[in-house]
């Protein structure tokens, strides 16, 4: 029987196996093609749901953050996530995490023993990675349909995600009450910190949120929260994860009451960046959290002066001078308000440059060998057609050292050395430092660039005078991409420093920024003049036309603070100045940062040149104060002193000679007439040539008189006023001698005689004109001048 039993088996077994064999490899065969299916097959993102556009500092601090477009805070997913949260979540949600596939079959038959126990849906049986696959689909109902999907789901995200980038999807998916969506939002809306600073009991309330998370408001349920939460720590403290003491201070931390703001640090700088097409993502940036506040509340403190002269707006930017990357943007005050536009990024906007082009122009001039640092200048009246500038004090020095010019920023010489360079060489130099807003042609701008006839951003000058630092501070040790604009995040991502190379040299850069030193401020307040030097700030105001726009920018070795004020609107306000307004505060910004190491002079580039103490120039023969300085090797294409002259003068030197036993030769320095009588006042050392003995005169090419206005061979545009009455020309000469008289004729027809001063208007048609001046010795002045009438426009 046992045999026949045998037998009869095998044989059964025989007939069957072909049968079973077919469906072992089937089975084989679609479990392959699932698996390859559910690893390699194209798959949709899981989640696809707007994001919060999240701005950071330099170190991962969070600055502000937008609302995603569906009105959730719901924040890019982060780097890593807290010890302490991942602790809580697989201790609350799911112990076997790390080690089940995507689903746990002992967990789903508990889950099914459970609701048939119950009669209805108590638990689900969920793992954390069927949570991420419920939350990526569409809502809907607790189906078996449903629970299959989400397994089949959860293991395809097994397949292709590793656990801790399932967690992360986790965490940053997660409902946690309200308008809050992710681990991220939760800690800063309800406790106000970063993930990573939540303490043990935060992150066990924050880890059983997700599953009530209408808990979270008041009024709702939320001592069941606080049971659950609670109930955690209990687990916790039994595992020994956390000790007795770390229990017992967690339970007694009170839940959140109300969701709390987010910071908003820098609103304007993450506006723009949204509009640059940066919105939905965590943007990384060089700035400074700590820095950044501290410049909010300086510009608080300021705001309240302004707003006393009618000014509420400002903007402050804060670089780095050796990467130009920005640690403080403050796009407008935050006082300021819609009613003051107050939304409006400043620092991005086009604004009146005034003087701040001024700096760019002199290195450039010393770069091409057109001067020298400190050669005098003429400061006189000037005039071209339909632009006369003016000094902001209203006065003139008549001669005065290029770089003093500089560091009081005076228009008059400012405007006659733009005239000497050339406009359009200016604009290629201005460019060529990153002021690309400057798009418009020479013929546009004219000679008003240089005094605020063109606009840039706070944005392009802090960049521009941070190059300007950078090539000083460099030297010939750095490499020849000196000069790119600020960033924000990395270099690539801003442009890369313009090739080949700089457009300036560090000497000129050098010399530039000395001037810039320079104590010799008119109208500065609070005595931060006196205290620039001691902090190594090279610093420079600017004021637009009207007063509108009040600018100071400072540079160090270090770092550029730039700040503008005024109204976004272009009203001016009177006595708004770059001095008063912008300076006080870029000071005190400069005064939280650290100390910076001065300019060195970069002796490889330059040359030590024998100069004229007295002009500046390089020395001539004549000279007879000389001093060694180290200056630019371009300096030496410069030329000699034109001021001092070999003269003969009595044993007194009152009177000028002629050659004799009792003649002695001096050297003198003496100013062109027109310098000379406005220098004369404003300096009482200056000593005018002695007259001739009486009963001598003599000619020896030193001009006595000189024609201010018009230039030599210059155009004058006569108006014709509304009325149709013609306009006249008002001529302007300077005698060397006070109280000269002067008679004038034009072409050959007397037309007037000046005594002192010698401003004389005149009528005279359309065409070319000589013009001839003579005073009581008989020495002459001749010149030519033409005119053009406009046409006055008919009234409507």
């Amino acid at each position: 029987m046992p045999a026949r039993f045998f037998t009869r088996s095998l044989a059964h077994i025989r007939t069957k196996w072909p049968r079973h064999r077919k469906v072992a490899v089937g089975s084989l065969a679609a479990l392959v093609l699932v698996f390859i299916w559910a690893r390699w097959a194209p798959m949709r993102d899981l989640f696809e749901a707007p994001l919060s556009t999240v701005l950071e500092d330099r170190d991962g601090q969070l600055l502000g953050a937008t609302v995603a477009a569906d009105g959730q805070w719901r924040m890019p997913p982060g780097d890593s996530l807290p010890h302490r949260f991942v602790t809580c979540l697989l201790e609350f949600e799911d112990r076997h995490f790390l080690k089940h596939p995507g689903i746990h079959p002992p967990s789903l038959l508990r889950a099914l023993l459970q609701n048939v126990r119950a009669g209805r849906t108590v638990s689900g049986g969920s793992t954390l990675t069927m949570q991420v696959a419920r939350m990526s689909r569409p809502p809907g109902g607790r189906t078996l349909w449903n629970k299959l999907t989400e397994m089949l789901l959860a293991l395809r995200i097994e397949l292709r995600h590793g656990k801790p980038e399932i967690l992360t999807l986790y965490a940053a998916n997660a409902p946690f009450g309200s308008n809050v969506v992710g681990l991220e939002a939760a800690a800063w809306r309800w406790f106000g910190t970063a993930p990573h600073a939540l303490s043990w009991s935060e992150c066990a309330m924050l880890a059983v949120l997700p599953n009530a998370p209408s808990r979270i408001h008041p009024g709702r349920q939320r001592e069941a929260l606080r049971v659950k939460r609670n109930r955690l720590l209990d687990r916790l403290k039994e595992r020994s994860i956390i000790n007795e003491l770390e229990w017992s201070l967690a339970v007694e931390e009170p839940l959140p009451e109300a969701p709390l703001p987010l910071p908003n640090l820098a609103p304007h700088l993450l506006a723009t960046l949204e509009g640059q097409g940066m919105k939905g993502q965590r943007i990384r940036t060089t700035l400074d959290a700590s820095l950044q506040q501290r410049t909010l509340d300086a510009a608080e403190r300021h705001a309240m002066i302004l707003r006393a002269n009618e000014v509420h707006n400002a903007a402050v930017l804060m670089l780095e001078t050796g990467t130009g990357h920005v640690l403080a943007y403050m796009g407008n005050l935050p006082e300021a308000g819609n009613a003051h536009s107050g939304w409006v990024d400043v620092v991005q906007a086009s604004r009146s440059t005034g003087s701040l082009l001024k700096p760019f122009l002199h290195a450039a001039m010393l770069q091409q060998g057109e001067r020298m640092p400190d050669q005098l200048v003429a400061d006189i009246p000037t005039r071209y057609p339909g632009f006369a500038p003016q000094n902001y004090a209203q006065q003139f020095t008549g001669a005065i050292p290029a770089s003093r010019a500089l560091a009081r920023s005076l228009n008059v010489p400012a405007v006659r050395a733009l005239k000497e360079h050339g406009v359009e060489r200016a604009l290629r130099t201005f460019r060529a430092m990153g002021l690309t807003r400057l798009n418009r042609s020479a013929e546009h701008y004219g000679l008003s660039l240089i005094v605020g006839g063109a606009e840039s951003s706070l944005w392009e000058l802090a960049g521009a005078y941070a190059s300007l630092g950078r090539i000083a501070h460099a030297g010939v040790h750095a490499d020849l991409h000196h000069v790119h604009p600020p960033t924000l995040r990395n270099r690539t991502s801003e442009g890369e420093p313009t090739q080949g190379p700089p457009v300036l040299g560090a000497a000129a850069a050098y010399h530039t920024l000395q001037a810039l030193r320079s104590l010799d401020r008119a109208g500065t307040v609070d005595g931060w003049d006196h205290h620039s030097s001691d902090l190594g700030i090279a610093w420079k105001t600017g004021t637009s036309y009207g007063h509108r726009d009040a600018w100071s920018i400072g540079v160090t070795s270090r770092h550029v603070v730039a700040v503008w004020t005024g109204n976004a609107s272009g009203e001016g306000r009177p006595e708004h100045t770059g001095t008063l307004a912008a300076a006080p505060l870029m000071f005190e910004l400069f005064s939280v940062l650290p100390e910076a190491p001065p300019f060195e002079p970069p002796y490889d580039l330059m040359t030590p040149i024998a100069v004229c103490a007295r002009s500046g120039f390089k020395a001539g023969k004549d000279c007879d104060r000389v001093d060694t300085v180290w200056t630019l090797l371009q300096a030496m294409r410069t030329g000699t002193c034109p001021y001092h002259q070999r003269i003969l003068v009595d044993a007194d030197a009152r009177f000028r000679v002629m050659p004799g036993p009792e003649a002695r030769s001096v050297s003198w320095f003496v100013l062109p007439p027109a310098m000379e009588h406005y220098h004369a006042a404003m300096d009482i050392t200056y000593r005018p040539m002695p007259p001739w003995l009486p009963g001598l005169a003599a000619e020896d090419g030193t001009p006595a008189m000189e024609l201010l206005y018009p230039d030599p061979g210059g155009r004058v545009l006569v108006p014709v006023h509304l009325d149709g009455t013609p306009g006249s020309v008002v001529l302007h000469a300077a005698h060397r001698v006070a109280g000269a008289t002067l008679f004038w004729d034009i072409d050959g027809e007397h037309v007037g005689v000046t005594h002192g001063d010698h401003r004389l208007a005149v009528d005279p048609p359309a065409g070319l004109h000589r013009l001839t001046l003579t005073d009581r010795h008989g020495r002459t002045l001749q010149t030519s001048f033409s005119v053009e009438r406009s046409q006055a426009k008919p009234s409507r």
